[in-house]
């Protein structure tokens, strides 16, 4: 992640640290069908549900791509 990245992502902590589905997309530059395709797989991002909201912590979102950009082993 570049430097602007990193201050979207600690703007985003300190004030609402939850993203919708368009978001997350957005900040791992994937679309949200490939999103929503990886939730009923079972893969990607952790995410919770809020009623009828999917939504994706930021952290979560770090983690998974931090986890995911040497083929996923740590």
């Amino acid at each position: 992640m570049d430097d602007d990245d990193m201050t979207r992502a600690e703007r985003a902590r300190t004030s609402n640290p939850f993203l919708n589905t368009a978001q997350a997309g957005h900040f791992l530059g994937l679309s949200m069908r490939t999103l929503e395709r990886m939730r009923r797989r079972g893969e990607g991002p952790a995410f919770r549900r809020h009623a009828r909201y999917v939504l994706y912590h930021i952290d979560d979102l770090i983690a998974w791509s931090e986890a995911s950009r040497n083929g996923g082993r740590r």
